[in-house]
């Protein structure tokens, strides 16, 4: 299969050029040529599938052409390594709980996919592959996870200084070996500018064999529509979710978009939101304005200039009605933010993180309005991943933390700060 830029600027390339090189010369996004449709006989026994089985058949759908089965199988099957259970809080009211695998946030499912798929794409070349990640929280954990001692491979992760939580630094920050952490003077969207900029300078892409591990990269997003379908097969027969997604860069939107496209059955999209509301706001008015992101409590959410949007866009045939009559979006400020942790602790007996809590309130937003809908909110990482905000709101000690965060804490912090200066970046690259 081949693979165009969203911007249609550039020449179709292969699956190779298209997952190691992330980002097209023209700054678009790569998209397949062809979207495909996953064949009747598929869902005529999807419910009965293994979650293994049906990731298999969605990553043989995208790429099958350019991959063997044995190999696609063997990167399903050591991605798909732990749940992702649906949980029912009230009635019509579930959150799918993506925080089971290693770093405890949803991003292991793509990251793991993709370390896989990347492997197996460069089997057999010498040269040492640099991968660039800029993250607002739970992208760099699980990338650094999912590459930690991979052979022939150097991570670089980015994330803005004081803006993620204490144990997602230390996720990212403590790992040492391959990879290496730098602490941006800036936001998330300066990371994402950085890693963008030396992308964009194709005589350093080259020499330094750059690839992605962002949400720009394909190979991040397709494993990411696995659990749409796990969610969705966990309602009845005949009832078709509306899913709610936490939203910041608009990947995980994007992957359940590719859901769809692949023939899921979905009622509707939520985009849940912070302050950085620029997908709501472009929902409502068909204004796109991206603008500096501001600092809130759900800090993965952080992004004021989504990368995905361009891929939505293009999902969508660039037509604002069309988004619009499948994706609502809804944003909360954190004082809301913090009320439904609460509320949510005392009356219902469950835990939901910052992220995860915006979510919810979208949820019950769309519910208002239409009663005896099946909501799916997005659990994107784990209550503990964020312990001062979980603790201010619900008390000392009233999120246990799991060892494998724990063990952490006392972990030394190893990063290298720098301005948010694309020259000075690129420059240290190439040291």
């Amino acid at each position: 299969m081949l693979y165009h830029s969203t911007n249609r600027q550039i020449a179709p390339v292969d699956l190779k050029e298209a997952i190691l090189r992330s980002l097209p010369a023209d700054n678009g996004l790569y998209m397949p040529e062809t979207l495909p449709v996953l064949p009747a006989e598929f869902w005529q026994i999807w419910r009965h599938l293994s979650i293994q089985e049906i990731g298999f058949a969605i990553a043989e759908a995208f790429f099958g052409e350019d991959v063997p089965a044995s190999a696609l199988r063997e990167i399903v099957e050591g991605t798909l390594s732990f749940e992702a259970p649906v949980v029912g809080i009230a009635p019509g009211d579930h959150i799918l709980e993506l925080f089971h695998g290693p770093t405890l946030a949803f991003k292991d499912f793509g990251a793991r996919f993709m370390a896989r798929l990347m492997a197996w794409l460069v089997r057999g070349d010498n040269r040492e592959l640099t991968v660039l990640v800029a993250t607002s929280g739970d992208t760099g954990g699980a990338v650094a996870s999912a590459f930690h001692r991979v052979p022939g491979t150097r991570v670089v992760i980015l994330y803005p200084k004081g803006k993620v939580s204490g144990l997602q630094e230390k996720q990212l920050t403590t790992l040492g070996d391959n990879i290496t952490a730098l602490e941006i003077d800036g936001t998330f969207d300066d990371c994402q500018r950085l890693v963008k900029s030396a992308f964009l300078d194709r005589g350093l892409a080259e020499s330094l064999n750059l690839t992605s591990a962002n949400s720009i990269n394909l190979a991040r997003l397709v494993p990411q529509s696995f659990y749409y379908f796990e969610a969705a097969r966990s309602l009845p027969e005949g009832v078709k979710p509306v899913f709610v997604v936490p939203s910041g860069n608009f990947g995980n939107l994007t992957a359940g978009l590719l859901a769809v496209q692949l023939g899921l059955p979905v009622e509707h999209f939520v985009a849940a939101t912070n302050a950085n509301d620029v997908v709501p706001q472009y929902l409502k008015s068909g204004d796109y304005q991206p603008r500096p992101s501001v600092a809130t409590i759900s800090n993965a959410m952080d992004v004021g200039a989504p990368s995905n949007f361009a891929r939505m866009h293009a999902l969508f045939g660039g037509s604002w009605d069309a988004m619009r009559g499948k994706i609502t979006g809804f944003s909360f400020t954190d004082e809301q933010t913090r009320a439904a942790m609460r509320t949510v602790k005392s009356t219902l007996g469950y835990d939901l993180d910052p992220h995860a809590a915006v979510g919810w309130l979208a949820a019950q937003k769309w519910r208002a309005a239409h009663p005896g809908c099946a909501t799916i909110t997005l659990g994107t990482a784990h209550p503990a991943k964020f312990l001062d905000v979980m603790e201010e709101e619900l008390g000392k000690d009233a999120v246990e933390i799991p060892e494998r965060l724990a063990i952490l804490a006392d972990r030394e912090k190893v990063a290298i700060p720098m301005a948010a200066d694309e020259e000075a970046f690129k420059a240290w690259l190439k040291r």
